[in-house]
């Protein structure tokens, strides 16, 4: 329990009603006049502060805050993958706002949306997570390296032949990596694709032999009487 203090402000009334009696009813025209009644108020402050003394009382302690935990999914790979996910997500960020590059910034946003997209995918359904192990092993962290690079050299202050070539190359490589993140989440619909298209056909099947699919030339359907 913590102890706080509530000062009484009653001695602070009757000190400053000294000075409102020595005004009404003596004359304040001299220095001595001033000390006399400062004198008489600060007796009276004290006076008053052992008459009304200060009040003393003990309030709960405030509960500490408890640090936020971790959100988790229950997986500690798919709860390691959020957490590259975000890690990765937030470096492209930070390059794509250091790097001025106008196409290369539209690439690292595009980038940046299907990372998410891929990974906000096999959070969902974590089946897929062999289907993305090389592109978390290899690929994003190799991208980052790449763009980082890339940072550092237009960050130089120089245009070297070294540092240019690098950086023409790495120009030239960013549409073959934006092309295969899009094939990448292209390949996690694999799965749904086939059994739609599954469903599709056998669909078309029925209704070929139900009458229904109307490739007879007749609209519509008929009723047997």
């Amino acid at each position: 329990m913590a102890k706080q203090v509530k000062r009484s402000v009653a001695p602070i009334y009757l000190a400053g009603a000294v000075w409102l009696i020595f005004a009404l009813f003596f004359s304040l025209h001299q220095v001595w006049d001033y000390l006399l009644c400062g004198a008489v108020s600060i007796g009276v402050l004290i006076a008053g502060r052992a008459v009304f003394p200060d009040k003393t009382y003990e309030v709960p302690d405030p509960k500490p805050k408890e640090p936020e935990k971790p959100k988790t999914t229950g997986n500690p790979e798919i709860d390691a993958l959020v957490k590259e996910r975000d890690r990765a997500v937030s470096e492209m960020r930070r390059l794509n706002d250091a790097i001025e590059d106008a196409k290369l910034s539209r690439q690292i946003d595009h980038l940046e949306a299907v990372t998410r997209k891929i990974i906000d995918l096999v959070v969902a359904e974590p089946k897929k997570l062999p289907q993305i192990r090389k592109f978390m092993s290899y690929y994003l962290p190799t991208t980052l390296k790449i763009l980082n690079s890339y940072d550092r050299m237009g960050s130089a202050g120089v245009d070297g032949e070294n540092i240019s070539t690098t950086k023409q190359k790495i120009e030239a490589m960013m549409d073959t990596i934006v092309t295969a993140y899009d094939k990448q989440l292209d390949a996690l619909y694999g799965e749904e694709a086939l059994d739609i298209s599954t469903d599709i056909t056998v669909m078309e099947q029925m209704l070929q032999q139900e009458g229904l699919s109307g490739s007879d030339g007749k609209d519509g359907i008929t009723l047997e009487l």
